[in-house]
């Protein structure tokens, strides 16, 4: 080889590496469905009989957030709040979509790869979309570049509406006739589920044994082919909503059953995920945020997460069905096993990549979220950028509670009573004390009229079809 040859060859690596420093950093967001707050080892799982290495090392190398939480405790509102920065009612996607819905999550919405798209990110959505599953709705028309996934919820149903590619892969003696010869909202073929890329149904119905070993093929390989630009990568898993699935190599390896064996595939999938991040270089300039959509299932039989210390489960406004196992890891950015007790939420996130990225947020709307940056890094004093945080209850935009500080305060409702809690002692919120300290009930009782006041003047519509389709 001879020196020009080596010394161009020099020059071109030094390139590429100047480039590579100047990106701004990827993120990569894993949003598990209805795991529980104590499913994760470094939140009390071994207790239950199975384990997460892979998130316990998330911990280790980075940071746990103990006082994390969902902007709801069902499907549709959490993944809205997630990706707009907004409270479910901001957007007005409260209520869980099915099937036969035909509303969605406006594309008027500005959604975290609207935002990142500015600066020249690539995205992707793998795994579960979930607000909205006709084409007006779907991530390829909300900012994202690459959709591969489910629709909805695989306790679902396919649409007889759903566009099919022309190769599509049919199943069990399917017919695109027995598909087309139903009402739409029509519940046949409970459990079984379209996949999707971009816009059409490829495959029906997809064996979900296979959905989070194909869903981690499918991140890694978008990693792999956005790995010379800045990315933004959404993997929100099916699992472990019910019905429960898992391969072969990992069912049966569990001490908790098929639920444990679920966790533990879903662990596995992290671990290979970092593993990728290692071995392309992109460690050092790659958030990975790992949490959930809301609380686990109350379910008997095995079937359900679990949520100790917290009282509650989905569906709940208390803490069981809201706040949420989060673990950030980011080498040579977040301190490594550092543990945050402010209170945080997942509508943060829009808001915090905003920064990290240099991009703008919206001007033209209220985003609720805020930066949480110095949290998450660890700078000395930092504090929640909330004065408090909202609970709407789920399928509803009515405000239920509100939490300031150590205090919880639940509005009353229907024959139930107001109720103060004290979460610095009492996380199980057990031990109503409204009628003991009554002007904090009362001081908090106005600060959620007053917001829902506010917020709701300041409220967007859900998307809708437009009359051609």
């Amino acid at each position: 080889m001879t020196r020009m040859m080596i010394l161009a060859l020099i020059a071109l690596f030094t390139m590429r590496t100047v480039h590579a420093d100047d990106l701004p950093p990827n993120f990569v967001v894993i949003f598990t469905d209805d795991q529980g707050f104590a499913d994760v080892g470094v939140f009390g799982a071994e207790q239950f009989g199975f384990q997460t290495p892979h998130l316990d090392r998330m911990a280790t190398e980075g940071i746990k957030f103990t006082d994390f939480y969902s902007v709801s405790s069902v499907c549709t509102p959490s993944r809205a709040g997630l990706l707009t920065g907004c409270y479910p009612p901001r957007t007005g996607a409260i209520r869980v979509l099915f099937p036969g819905n035909d509303v969605g999550l406006s594309p008027d919405e500005v959604t975290i790869a609207d935002m990142l798209k500015q600066r020249g990110y690539a995205s992707a959505v793998i795994g579960k979309w979930h607000l909205g599953h006709h084409p007006h709705f779907l991530p390829t028309r909300q900012g994202f570049d690459y959709y591969w996934g489910i629709p909805y919820s695989n306790d679902m149903w396919i649409d007889p509406r759903a566009p099919l590619a022309d190769d599509v892969l049919l199943h069990d003696g399917i017919t695109r006739e027995w598909i087309r010869d139903a009402q739409p909202g029509q519940r046949r073929r409970v459990n079984d589920v379209p996949l999707m890329i971009q816009e059409e149904v490829v495959e029906y119905p997809i064996d979900q044994t296979y959905l989070t070993r194909r869903s981690t093929e499918q991140a890694i390989a978008f990693m792999e082919d956005h790995q010379d630009q800045p990315f933004f990568l959404y993997v929100p898993h099916v699992m472990p909503h019910i019905p429960l699935f898992a391969t072969e190599e990992f069912a049966g390896s569990s001490e908790r059953g098929l639920y444990g064996d679920v966790i533990q595939e879903l662990d596995w999938s992290v671990g290979q995920i970092l593993e990728a991040i290692d071995r392309l270089g992109l460690d050092e300039r790659t958030l990975v945020v790992f949490t959930t959509d809301n609380g686990p299932w109350n379910l008997s039989g095995g079937r359900g997460g679990h949520a100790d210390p917290l009282r509650g489960y989905k569906f709940d406004v208390l803490e069981g069905g809201m706040r949420v196992p989060t673990l950030m890891r980011w080498p040579g950015k977040i301190p490594a096993g550092t543990i945050q007790s402010e209170v945080a939420a997942t509508i943060d996130l829009m808001p915090t990549f905003a920064h990290l990225a240099g991009g703008e947020l919206p001007e033209d709307r209220v985003i609720d979220g805020r930066n949480i940056w110095p949290l998450i890094r660890g700078e000395p004093g930092a504090r929640s950028p909330h004065a408090a945080f909202y609970y709407y209850a789920a399928n509803s935009d009515r405000l239920a509670a509100v939490r300031e500080g150590h205090w919880k305060y639940h509005a009353p409702h229907g024959d139930r009573a107001e109720q103060l809690y004290n979460l610095a002692i009492d996380l199980g919120e057990t031990n109503n004390l409204a009628e003991v300290y009554t002007e904090v009930a009362a001081r908090l009782r106005q600060q959620m009229r007053e917001f829902d006041a506010d917020l709701k003047e300041n409220a967007r519509p859900i998307g809708r079809l437009p009359s051609s389709e």
